[in-house]
């Protein structure tokens, strides 16, 4: 399937900016299961110059600066992309999900040593035993890994209501743990928290969804959790729909956690008070 993504981000100043820096992920990264055919970045005002780069994880990233005084920033990303419509696999064919904590303890692989660095606390995402304790209803002992993480992610569909006036994207994973209430970004964070808690390797996907009725979250960027498994390697989760990803989420980014792959930040000179407006629009393209 191909998917066309338009991504606008205004920024109104109620002064003017005199400097901006700006980094944005907006840009579909290239995967086993999707292929980037077209990407235009357009900005305006226009840029004073302007870098792409990869980052750490791998993902492509453009710098940009604005010297011209300006009290408007328009921010536009169209990208096609073609995905694969490969259906997920046997969960139950996965290990047991204590194997893939030691497998990814011991390190003994090159896939493991890359996982293991989803283990750990990050800017956005605290571990501890809360988090350990509401995992554990999904992670019985000697249950297949990849089938626990579905439970996971289905509990956490059923018990936690989709409220875009619950949080911002300052509040804390305990929390929305506490108040069982989000968005996307959210719950991410909060199964990441739960599977990193046990000891478990996932990270955090920033992309989009096809836009329409069956989808929560596909009037903005969107997010869910990634995790590794032996032999099936990463595997996609989306809590806030229960669902697999394949063929109608569109991959941008992955890092630990949001702040790794925001997907427009950035600071300026000036400005005064801001108001921000996004809007995503993914269509499929026969």
């Amino acid at each position: 399937m191909k998917l066309l993504a338009t991504h606008i981000t205004r920024y109104w100043y109620s002064e003017p900016v005199s400097l901006c820096h700006t980094e944005v992920y907006l840009a579909p990264r290239m995967r086993r299961s999707q292929t980037l055919l077209e990407h235009d970045l357009t900005i305006s005002p226009s840029p004073e110059s302007m870098y792409p780069r990869q980052d750490y994880f791998g993902n492509p990233a453009t710098f940009f600066s604005i010297h011209e005084p300006h009290r408007e920033l328009i921010v536009t990303a169209r990208s096609l992309a073609e995905l694969s419509s490969a259906p997920p696999p046997n969960l139950e064919l996965s290990p047991p999900w204590e194997g893939v904590r030691d497998a990814t303890r011991r390190r003994d692989s090159p896939e493991a040593f890359d996982a293991a660095q989803f283990l750990y606390e990050s800017p956005k995402i605290r571990l501890g035993e809360a988090f350990a304790d509401y995992a554990r209803a999904s992670f019985t002992p000697g249950r297949h890994f990849l089938d626990a993480v579905n439970h996971l992610s289905g509990r956490i569909y059923k018990e936690f209501e989709y409220d875009q006036r619950a949080t911002t994207v300052s509040t804390p994973v305990d929390e929305v743990l506490e108040s069982r209430r989000g968005v996307c970004q959210d719950f991410a964070h909060l199964m990441i928290a739960c599977l990193r808690s046990l000891k478990l390797p996932a990270r955090y996907v920033s992309g989009y969804v096809r836009t329409g009725e069956r989808f929560v979250g596909s009037e903005a960027s969107h997010a869910w959790v990634s995790v590794w498994c032996p032999v099936f390697g990463w595997q996609d989760f989306d809590p806030t729909n229960n669902v697999m990803p394949h063929d109608e989420h569109l991959t941008l980014a992955w890092g630990r956690d949001y702040s790794d792959v925001t997907p427009v930040k950035g600071v300026a000179l000036g400005g005064g008070e801001q108001v921000i407006s996004v809007s995503v629009d993914v269509a499929r393209q026969d």
